[in-house]
């Protein structure tokens, strides 16, 4: 079957996108909340190794606690997610980011810190699995990539609004509590997604699949769909054409393997490129590149600045150019700013502006390139019947190697010095290839026609 790839909208259409954004935006809370939780422990690291006496080592299992927790949350989130719907496991995701930031806060031992930073991890990877899903499944494939990317820019102003208050909590709370508040802030964006999600509707596709189609209808007409009735007929006939022959279909089978494949890969490159290993350990890199303790969260600040900029503008390139087009432009930014910045932190002499500017320009390219696609191309990749699971799949492969690189990076990091992000830059020098021989583009496809197009 040849793929449809929708023409541009028309006045009628184009006017009815209000409420898709609104649900859009309402779900990227969950992203957010994310990018918020994964980069606040940066700001804790010192007093955190200081306060319960850390090795190297322990200190990288404390941070990666939360990893291994995402790990987990990214595995289960895509059965429930398919089963029950998208928006109960959306609330459930809330509830526990709420739970988290408060224990972590009032953690009196390093058990209890270890806890509740693992059940935040459990909500961070499961954000990650449902919050994509939920905003594709709800948004035309015109503006697929652009809604979508909302996800990433939420994740990427939440790792700005994170480093931000770590700056401003050690300034205004000196002391050895300090990072009881950096943590526990994390409570206040988690009650407002609570908020949110209680008003949001599950996605039509959602209920399309799982047979309900009077809901289906009425979810497209509150969210404004031109034509709801046509809208859910393309359902159900990729429903018929795609999940008819099981009612609960294997992700690991032959009809998926392109998918299964490409969101393995993209998912182990986007950690193999060093970005967590930076946004955990930024002013401890900083230190090395000869920053002191205030200038280095600084400096953090205006890493997450350049983030969040470069991310807003990959929502105007990711569907005007596609995936691809992205990837390779990134990949060669990328591997250009991590080798300048191996080559100062090897120097005998660091010049901390060498340093800043690498891995300034490191973030800019990734934020345009990987960041902004990975979600989008996960979310998109797979056919509707077994959606929530591969995205489960390629958020696993995600936080399995964020965890490992964030656990082992001091370690590695004080053995080998600079020499790591040589290592880093490395890896997407192989992205470049991999994504030149095997990532197909799905620019524009609608979600219906996906498997025609990936396999």
């Amino acid at each position: 079957m040849t793929p449809t790839v929708l023409s541009p909208p028309r006045d009628d259409e184009a006017r009815v996108t209000a409420a898709i954004v609104v649900s859009a935006l309402g779900a990227a809370l969950g992203g957010l909340l994310f990018g918020f939780d994964t980069a606040v422990i940066s700001g804790t690291t010192a007093a955190l190794q200081a306060r319960f006496a850390l090795s190297d080592g322990a200190l990288g299992f404390t941070v990666a606690s939360a990893l291994i927790g995402t790990v987990i949350g990214s595995l289960i989130a895509g059965a429930p997610a398919d089963r029950y719907g998208r928006k109960p496991m959306l609330l459930v995701v809330a509830i526990a980011y709420v739970v988290s930031s408060l224990g972590a806060a009032l953690a009196g031992n390093w058990a209890m810190l270890l806890a509740f930073r693992f059940l935040g991890g459990l909500a961070i990877g499961a954000a990650s699995v449902v919050t994509p899903v939920y905003i594709a499944e709800v948004s035309p494939a015109r503006f697929r990539g652009r809604l979508v990317a909302l996800n990433q820019l939420n994740i990427v102003l939440g790792i700005l609004i994170a480093f931000a208050s770590n700056y401003v909590i050690a300034q205004v709370v000196p002391g050895d509590d300090s990072w009881r508040w950096m943590l526990g802030i994390v409570a206040v964006p988690s009650a407002i997604f609570l908020a949110v999600t209680l008003a949001l509707p599950d996605t039509p596709r959602w209920y399309a699949v799982n047979g309900r189609e009077a809901q289906a209808l009425a979810v497209m007409r509150r969210l404004g769909f031109a034509a709801p009735e046509a809208e859910l007929a393309r359902m159900q006939d990729a429903r018929a054409r795609d999940g008819a022959a099981e009612a609960a279909p294997r992700l690991f089978q032959r009809r998926y393997a392109t998918p299964v494949g490409c969101a393995i890969a993209i998912a182990m490159f986007n950690q193999l490129s060093g970005i967590n290993a930076l946004l955990y350990y930024a002013p401890r890199i900083f230190a090395l590149g000869g920053a002191g303790a205030d200038s280095a969260l600084l400096q953090s600040v205006a890493v997450g600045g350049t983030n969040l900029a470069f991310t807003v503008l990959a929502l105007f390139l990711i569907d005007r150019f596609g995936r691809k087009p992205l990837l390779y432009v990134g990949s060669v930014a990328c591997a250009a700013a991590l080798i300048l910045v191996g080559i100062q932190l090897e120097a005998a002499r660091p010049d901390g502006t060498l340093v800043l500017l690498g891995l300034m320009g490191f973030i800019a390219a990734f934020a345009v390139s990987q960041g902004a696609v990975i979600w989008v191309f996960l979310s998109e990749v797979f056919p509707s019947e077994v959606r929530g699971k591969g995205q489960a799949l390629g958020s696993t492969t995600h936080w399995v190697m964020a965890a490992a690189i964030t656990w082992l990076f001091p370690v590695v990091a004080g053995a080998l010095g600079g020499f790591v992000f040589f290592f880093f830059g490395a890896m997407m020098l192989a992205q470049l290839v991999w994504v030149r021989r095997f990532m197909p583009e799905t620019n524009g496809v609608a979600l219906e026609d996906m498997g025609a197009r990936v396999n």
